[in-house]
């Protein structure tokens, strides 16, 4: 039998045997120092940068309220898995939120596991915050190295809304950590020509799809146009490998959909946002064509037109409510797609950083292109799906035309022609960076007067940014590449400087729940101490218990701390408002008297929205009825459904304001008011049945 010999020894350079390392330690090395090829500050600055998202996006997480409307949704699912599956409003699953549920499933899980309480729903957006950070670092690192990865990581994790939205309970963070992990794999898939990372290239982006709908299919024709184009394999085969990766992407998208659409409809929630309480007529219409077109669509909801990011144009990303939030690089973006196209101009068909170059620069104009000429329902915090595009176009470009820079630089020896080519290339980065630093000028002096760390901001990014480009053009001149490298760190400081400011304040500041921003309030009803934010979730005193106390601003306290996941929310102070937008006043001492009169009905209350709803859900603990969903305009309650409701005894009373606005139709408030009693002591209450 013949016997294989053991490998040599590891030796020295005079021969001598040395002792391999522990293979374990020498892993656990790796990560924290990196591959032997990479150069030795590139992990600890990818460690470093990684502990800033953990804290801008984690700090002071007791104190986030989040959004009131996904609070209660995800408090539900913790008492039903009915409620859980649907992505029902309440537990006792009468409609839906107006979104599929799988960021209410990711919330869900960490709070049944860990209890319900503002960590215990943070805790998963904070490490997919973090976790989308490291992807773009991986994935721009593969093709431009450790520096354009650095600059896009950072750039990512400093992009104000980005942090604002991380640090909120709406379900977008969840939505571009899908993208990504969509990206990655079809980069995979266009480097090695093998059909499986497309298969997972379209399950990612299905799974972002049941998290934002239409929203997740922004990113598709750059990732078909990618694909088809760079893949190392022939004509046919790339187009027969697209259709496979296609079923992958409508099955991952689809099945949630079919599943409840052929759920007979008694026996499930209505569809929160649809007009035919079907996700189909969701998806074209609230959360498709609805945000596009607005209140000119013919199909589906519209979605009311609500704008907080102000009026549709091209110029809207660039206007004094979304500058501050998202703008800062795109002109630097811009400068750096076109000039690395141009760069990469006459590479092969497969090469892999035109490649890259083509899925960023698609993934940004897509987007901005679809965010600036919406006209329905528009957020700022929206904007925060195209921050893997800027910040990744930011660090590949900033090397590509710093590359440039130094090759126009030291055109010396070559054919005229050619010279004149590379010195005029050596331009393109000085007049990026001066131009970007004018930007980041004017929108940190749009909020002068808002605090000293604008101030500072605007000081620190004119400073670096002239200390940029004079080092530049002395490098240049002089041939001293020490001051062109000088400069290019100074470059990072004058394009940062105002986000880092705005990113700040995000983090340490309280902001709109329901529309957070970073930065002072500009408009839009964001920022800090905006419009209606969200009710904290909050572990502390349940329901029959004693009040907790209420901080002032738009968001009631209460204690973080959860002990298991079946404990109910906190209660606001005794007397504040726990509704509104067209229902009566509903009172702290309201629900304590509908909660000692509740008599075993399934809901607490019916009330008209979706605002009232929520609230109400997390200071009872209780289910209530949104009988016209998030606008008060879904069909979700008819006055038969209500009759009966009423007379199986699962629904006791129902809150009517004297305008008639307090529930979903004039026929429903008509009968209420003939057939129910007035509560003397609550304006707007009835008791049925």
């Amino acid at each position: 039998m013949t016997t294989l010999a053991p490998p040599p020894a590891p030796t020295t350079q005079d021969g001598r045997h040395r002792a391999a390392p522990p293979l374990a330690s020498s892993r656990l090395r790796a990560l924290f120092t990196g591959p032997q090829e990479d150069p030795r500050w590139a992990r600890p600055a990818l460690w470093a940068i990684l502990v800033l998202a953990t804290a801008l996006y984690a700090w002071n997480v007791s104190s986030v309220s989040g959004n009131t409307f996904y609070n209660a949704a995800v408090y539900s699912g913790t008492k039903s898995w009915k409620a859980f599956f649907f992505g029902a409003l309440d537990a006792g699953s009468f409609i839906t939120v107006d979104k599929p549920p799988f960021a209410l499933w990711v919330m869900g899980l960490s709070a049944r596991v860990l209890g319900y309480g503002t960590w215990q729903l943070m805790l998963p957006m904070v490490a997919l915050g973090t976790g989308s950070v490291a992807l773009l670092y991986r994935m721009v690192k593969r093709d431009f190295g450790a520096v354009a990865a650095t600059i896009a990581a950072l750039a990512l994790t400093l992009t104000p809304i980005t942090v604002a939205i991380t640090r909120d309970t709406n379900p977008d963070p969840v939505l571009v950590f899908l993208m990504l992990l969509g990206a990655a794999a079809l980069m995979k898939a266009v480097r090695t020509g093998r059909l499986l990372p497309l298969v997972w290239s379209g399950v990612a982006i299905g799974f972002a799809f049941n998290t934002k709908m239409m929203q997740a299919y922004v990113v598709l024709p750059a990732f078909f146009l990618v694909y088809l184009w760079a893949a190392p394999l022939g004509l046919g085969r790339r187009i027969r490998n697209l259709a496979v990766g296609t079923v992958a992407l409508v099955v991952s998208s689809a099945w949630w959909m079919v599943v409840v659409d052929l759920v007979p409809a008694s026996s499930r929630p209505y569809i929160g946002g649809s007009t035919d309480n079907t996700v189909w007529d969701l998806v074209i219409g609230y959360n498709g064509f609805g945000r596009i077109f607005g209140a000119s669509s013919s199909v589906g909801s519209q979605g009311n037109g609500a704008s907080f990011g102000g009026e549709a144009g091209l110029y809207r990303l660039f206007n004094s409510i979304m500058g501050g939030q998202i703008s800062w690089l795109i002109p630097f973006a811009i400068v750096a797609l076109i000039g690395g196209l141009v760069l990469r101009g006459r590479a092969p068909r497969t090469d892999a950083e035109r490649a890259a170059l083509l899925l960023w620069g698609g993934w940004f104009v897509l987007h901005y292109l679809t965010f600036a000429l919406a006209e329905g329902t528009f957020h700022p915090y929206y904007v925060t799906a195209m921050a893997p595009g800027i910040a990744a176009l930011a660090g590949i470009g900033g090397v590509m035309l710093y590359r440039a820079f130094r090759e126009g630089s030291a055109a010396v020896g070559v054919p005229p022609r050619e010279r004149v080519r590379a010195w005029g290339r050596a331009w393109v980065l000085p007049a990026a960076i001066a131009g970007s630093t004018v930007w980041a000028v004017v929108l940190l002096q749009r909020v002068s007067g808002s605090g000293t760390l604008y101030t500072v901001a605007e000081v620190v990014a004119g400073v670096a940014g002239a200390v940029t480009v004079i080092g530049l053009l002395l490098g240049r001149f002089t041939g001293r590449q020490r001051l062109t490298g000088i400069a290019a760190l100074a470059a990072v400081v004058a394009l940062l400087a105002g986000p880092a400011a705005y990113s700040a304040s995000a983090a340490t500041s309280s902001t709109n729940g329901t529309n957070p921003t970073a930065g002072p309030s500009t408009g839009g009803m964001g920022g800090a101490g905006g419009m209606g934010g969200g009710r904290r979730p909050s572990g502390s005193g349940g329901p029959g218990g004693g009040t907790g106390t209420s901080s002032s601003g738009s968001a009631p306290s209460g204690s973080s701390s959860s002990s298991s996941s079946s404990q109910s929310p906190g209660r606001s102070a005794s007397g504040r408002t726990a509704g509104g937008m067209g229902d009566a006043q509903v009172s702290s001492a309201m629900i304590s008297y509908l909660k000692k009169n509740q008599d075993g009905a399934t809901w607490l209350v019916a009330v008209a929205t979706d605002q009232t709803a929520s609230s109400i859900i997390l200071e009872s603990g209780e289910p209530v009825i949104s009988m016209g969903g998030w606008s008060g305009s879904d069909n979700a309650m008819t006055l038969a459904k209500l009759k009966s409701l009423v007379k199986s005894g699962k629904l006791h009373y129902i809150v009517v304001s004297d305008s008639g606005q307090g529930s979903s139709n004039s026929e429903i408030s008509t009968w209420v008011k003939k057939n129910g009693t007035a509560v003397s002591a609550y304006s707007g209450l009835y008791r049925l049945g």
